[in-house]
């Protein structure tokens, strides 16, 4: 895989909604046949699929945790997240490590996807507003729909996806030690 890079630029936060700006880029990815994209200013890295660690009494879309460089780092399954079936493990699933906020600390969360897709622009006047009906999940988990070459790309407010009750858990499992977790062998790909 190729690392993927932050852009230096400003941007305005669109309606007070920090996952839409007005001109960003943001990686787009594929889960259940559906294309969904997520700012790649929320990114920190990502990651080959690899061997995780099941924690006992979770909730079904938390696979496990990682040892990421000797930090505990809960894995979430997406499409578990969205009520739809368990992701199917095959040779193209990555897991994207992104930083969200639970009060005024971050914590570093896993998102299992099937495939990473591309890094792409669009422009805030190419999003649209999150539907009120007709999505296939919640729609307090869309910040916006962006258009892609006449398509429709669901761009994803990750912070709802990770909600604070669900970052309560997290931070339960984080609190593990990193020690007694075996370390992956996927590779690396850190944001520079």
């Amino acid at each position: 895989m190729n690392a993927i890079t932050q852009t230096g630029q400003t941007l305005q936060a669109d309606a007070g909604n920090p996952e839409l700006e007005e001109q960003q880029q943001y990686l787009t990815f594929m889960l259940s046949g559906e294309t969904y994209a997520v700012s790649i200013l929320r990114i920190k890295e990502i990651i080959q699929y690899g061997q995780l660690t099941e924690v006992p009494r979770m909730p079904d879309f938390i696979r496990g945790v990682i040892n990421l460089r000797g930090a505990v780092v809960p894995v979430i399954d997406l499409s578990a997240r969205f009520g739809k079936r368990p992701t199917t493990i095959g040779r193209r699933n990555c897991i994207i490590i992104i930083e969200v906020l639970l009060g005024e600390e971050t914590q570093s969360v896993g998102v299992m996807v099937d495939a990473v897709n591309a890094v792409l622009e669009i422009p805030g006047n190419e999003i649209e507003p999150a539907p009120t009906f007709g999505a296939n999940i919640r729609a307090d988990f869309i910040a916006g729909m962006g258009k892609i070459n006449g398509k429709f790309v669901i761009i994803l407010n990750i912070q709802h996806v990770l909600s604070m009750d669900d970052m309560a858990t997290l931070v339960a499992v984080g609190s593990g030690s990193a020690a007694e977790l075996t370390k992956t062998g996927g590779c690396n790909v850190p944001l520079s």
